[in-house]
């Protein structure tokens, strides 16, 4: 009987000491990357529960198990804890950011842009989507796309395309924005306010700006002034999936020491990228281009040369806009992977033994 309790205690103890090694060592069923900023790791599924770790964007985890939308990851310091699995980026999305920012450092600058208040920066156009840094409210991004998109439940699976939705779905006009760093992310365009001087921007008349370019500078009796080329688009048209419905040139009038339109077309259909080449010592002449849908919904391409406060169309072509890069469509990281079998571990022979010896 002695003998009996001995080896059940010592049983027990083998067991306990094998537990402990077993959750040090559980083996990973999946990996992810952390998408916010910071994320914090609970000891268990509760807000108020205690903080086992904070990630950062970015940052490697392997996944233990899922309970509904959360899962329990380990750091590559060992650390475990719980999270919401929409926070966190399978390695293809994070791929496919990595490879966003590197496509974007190539895409033509619309213009920089400046946040009205701190803004978040998030991964996919979605109000839901990991937001992975943000913009102080002195800061500076360039503008290089934009985007139309329902707003509706963020779910990781699904590529930033637009989808089929019921027509009463609220939409949400947003911008892609090339940050210092040369990373690029998504922000609500509303939030964004163009940074061409006050002096021509008060003549916008309740449009939005959605791109300028300087065409070149003029001396005004030392003092410096650019001749501004940009594009606007109604208020009431800001949530279409064209960019822009007019463009407008302005010169700095050295009589009238004022701006004044030498140029200026209406009722367009017009789309990114805006391209221009300003004026300066190599040519007295500035060129530029805009992108238009004609009637048939066909798009085209203009060149323009602007010279002496004149514009002159000197070219119109077909124009295709480049398909971005094919991501493959993979399960959300929410998505639980199917169990495996357990496996023949040190913890299930010690119980299975404790089982037989108990005559269980």
């Amino acid at each position: 009987m002695f003998m009996s309790k001995a080896l059940l205690a010592t049983a027990t103890l083998l067991v306990l000491a094998a537990c402990g090694a077993g959750r040090q060592n559980v083996p990973a069923i999946g990996e992810a990357y952390v998408g916010p900023i910071s994320l914090n790791l609970r000891s268990e599924l509760a807000l108020r529960a205690e903080v086992t770790a904070t990630v950062r964007h970015g940052d490697r985890l392997e996944i233990l198990e899922y309970r509904r939308r959360f899962a329990k990851v380990r750091t590559d310091k060992g650390q475990e804890g719980w999270t919401d699995g929409r926070q966190l980026l399978k390695p293809e999305q994070m791929a496919r950011l990595r490879r966003s920012a590197e496509r974007a450092k190539h895409l033509a600058s619309q213009g920089k842009a400046t946040p009205f208040d701190l803004l978040n920066v998030h991964t996919e156009p979605n109000r839901q989507s990991p937001s992975f840094c943000q913009i102080p409210e002195d800061g500076h991004v360039d503008l290089v796309g934009h985007r139309v998109m329902p707003r509706v439940p963020y779910t990781p699976e699904l590529r930033n395309t637009p989808a089929a939705v019921d027509p009463s779905t609220p939409m949400d006009s947003w911008s892609l924005v090339r940050l210092v760093d040369g990373r690029a992310g998504w922000v609500l365009s509303r939030l964004i306010m163009m940074g061409i001087p006050d002096e021509v921007a008060q003549y916008a008349e309740g449009h939005h700006i959605t791109s300028y370019f300087s065409l070149g500078t003029v001396d005004d009796n030392g003092r410096e002034k650019h001749n501004w080329l940009w594009t606007t688009i109604a208020s009431a048209s800001r949530l279409e999936p064209h960019q822009f419905d007019s463009f407008r040139i302005f010169v700095w009038s050295i009589r009238k020491h004022r701006y004044e339109t030498a140029y200026i077309e209406r009722n367009l259909k017009g789309y990114y990228p805006v391209e221009v080449q300003p004026a300066g010592a190599s040519s007295p002449m500035a060129h530029f281009s805009l992108v238009f849908a004609g009637r048939d919904g066909v798009l085209f391409k203009r060149s323009y040369q602007f010279q002496e406060n004149k514009v002159r169309l000197i070219a119109k072509s077909p124009y295709s806009i480049p398909v971005e890069e094919a991501d493959d469509t993979e399960a959300p990281v929410t998505e639980p992977l199917q169990k495996q079998p357990p496996a023949n571990t040190v913890v299930a022979r010690v119980k299975n033994a404790i089982k037989g010896w108990l005559g269980r």
